[in-house]
Formats: C-alpha cells, structure tokens, sequence
C-alpha cells in the first residue's frame, strides 16, 4: 500500500499541470529533492537486490521527472498560453 501511494501521489499534480497548461505554483526545489529521493531509494534498492524497492521507485522517480519536465514547460504558467478565438 505505501508503494502504491507513492507511485500516485504525482499524479494529481501532473493532471492539473497539463490541464491548466501552468506551472508557477510547484516548487521546483521540492520535486529537485524528490527526485534525488527517489533517485537515492532506486540505487539503494538495486544494491541491495530489491527489486520491488526498485521498479516502485523507479516508477515515482519518472512520475516526479515528469513534474519537473512540466514545470520546465509551463514555465512562463498562465502567460505561456495561446489565445483562443
């Protein structure tokens, strides 16, 4: 159960990013320190021949990635979009 948490907390995030095509209220500096989290908890795994501490951290690891690669995006947030007709 917590892994499966945790392979879906960013999911809501990357919705309403996508969704609302805008950024600015996500910390880059908390998903940066996510993402080594994650990064850590991955090579941890792999070390120790776990493979289900790898693979769910992996999966978190792509999902916070993804955030990131969305902020980088929808950085400019609201001013980034296109006007509608």
């Amino acid at each position: 159960m917590a892994a499966l948490c945790s392979m879906t907390s960013c999911l809501p995030q990357i919705i309403k990013i996508w969704r609302d095509r805008d950024a600015s209220e996500v910390s880059l500096r908390m998903y940066l320190v996510t993402v080594a989290g994650f990064s850590l908890w991955t090579t941890c795994g792999a070390l120790i021949g776990s493979w289900p501490v790898v693979l769910s951290n992996t999966l978190c690891l792509l999902m916070a990635g993804a955030v990131l690669a969305l902020k980088w995006r929808f950085r400019r947030g609201k001013s980034a979009r296109r006007p509608t007709s």
